[in-house]
């Protein structure tokens, strides 16, 4: 095995996410940043290849987001309860520049992100008000085959 590289990024890299996050802001998200944004929620969706946070407002509109992709992981990486946490501390990150305080957790997909993801929310100060899985399950399964004739 080669050695192990940690992606870190510099100063200036910080700097110039942190103005694409804000840039890429709705112009009005920013006038209702400071009399609204103070609760949100927070959806985490772990599939087997990757974990997305996505971070709203209480009506549903998307203030930021992130993925393990989108920070640097490639491959099976991506799927790790590791990059989860990294992913989780990025969000963490925005939703206090955004001055989101309080968080309601939707989790969907049976990913290993999961638990990390949640377990990482709330070490980095954000007051989780509730957790809720909204994972589908398939109620009756799918449509039988037909009868065969002989």
């Amino acid at each position: 095995m080669g050695k192990k590289r940690i992606i870190k990024k510099t100063e200036e890299e910080l700097l110039k996410e942190t103005e694409r996050v804000e840039a890429g802001m709705k112009k009005d998200v920013k006038a209702k940043k400071s009399s609204k944004t103070k609760e949100g929620k927070l959806y985490i969706s772990s599939s087997y290849n990757n974990t997305l946070i996505t971070l709203t407002d209480i009506q549903g509109n998307v203030l930021t987001w992130a993925s393990a992709g989108s920070i640097g992981f490639k491959g099976t990486k991506k799927a790790t309860p590791f990059a989860a946490s990294k992913v989780a501390e990025a969000i963490s990150l925005a939703a206090k520049k955004l001055g989101v305080e309080k968080i309601e957790i939707l989790v969907k997909g049976i990913g290993s992100g999961r638990d990390s993801a949640i377990r990482s929310l709330a070490a980095r100060g954000l007051e989780i008000v509730s957790i809720a899985d909204i994972t589908p399950v398939p109620h009756n399964g799918c449509r039988p085959r037909k009868v065969r004739r002989v």
